[in-house]
């Protein structure tokens, strides 16, 4: 596993942090995707202090010339990209939907959707250079009609427009480069468990959830870490893979 490498977007705190310090720990090379440079050199900084091998990269990604220069920045350092986690979004406000905006959604747009899509269509070459290469996006439950539509999660009750509607966005550009790049593995996750309502601590919900940071990065670490024979196309929690 010497040789693995992951890209992390948005990972100087949270979920991103959390899975560089995992993968990190199992050995890997990992590169810690950050908007702010202060903030992504401190956070690289408190892994290289800890012995993992981690290289920090500007990376904002709603800006093309910043998604170029880090797939520049990841170059000089390897050939393959084993694994990229589209960690990197935005919560919006939760604003009623007769309020919304469109220029609100646009922004949380720009992060969890377009971001996802710059940042995966730059890093294709060293994707398909890799021999298993793995592509992970952070979704949310908040995303799927299965929970937004069961009036037994507290989802279904938080009206709004932009988070929710990304995010299931972000689901189906999942299943798409699934099914039109079979050699690389595409799969969703939400950093919670459906079933039990919980949901990671993170910045962004104010700390509020009921799991561990470490918790909700389960599903993370799980689809970065699978086999040639693992799954593609799915989205899963930290229990396992969860409907649509």
């Amino acid at each position: 596993m010497t040789n693995t490498t992951a890209l992390i977007t948005g990972a100087n705190k949270g979920l991103g942090y959390e899975t560089a310090r995992r993968l990190g720990e199992m050995g890997w090379k990992v590169f810690l995707g950050a908007r702010d440079e202060h903030r992504g050199q401190e956070a690289a900084g408190k892994l290289a202090a800890d012995g993992i091998d981690v290289v920090f990269v500007q990376l904002d990604v709603t800006s093309d010339a910043s998604v170029a220069g880090a797939l520049d920045a990841v170059r000089r350092h390897t050939e393959h990209l084993d694994v990229l986690v589209n960690n990197a979004g935005a919560p919006g406000q939760v604003i009623h939907p007769s309020e919304a905006s469109a220029d609100e959604l646009h922004a949380v747009y720009d992060a969890n959707v377009y971001g996802p899509v710059r940042v995966t269509r730059a890093f294709l070459p060293l994707l398909e250079a890799a021999d298993n290469p793995r592509v992970v996006m952070v979704s949310s439950a908040g995303g799927a009609f299965s929970v937004v539509l069961d009036p037994e999660q507290p989802v279904s009750k938080m009206h709004e427009l932009a988070y929710s509607s990304s995010k299931a966005a972000l689901n189906m550009l999942t299943v798409r480069y699934a099914q039109a790049l079979p050699g690389i593995k595409f799969n969703a996750i939400t950093p919670g468990e459906v079933e039990k309502q919980t949901f990671a601590a993170t910045d962004m919900n104010q700390h509020k959830g009921q799991l561990t940071v470490t918790e909700g990065t389960d599903s993370i670490i799980r689809l970065a870490t699978i086999g040639p024979d693992g799954p593609t196309g799915t989205f899963e929690d930290r229990l396992g893979p969860i409907a649509w």
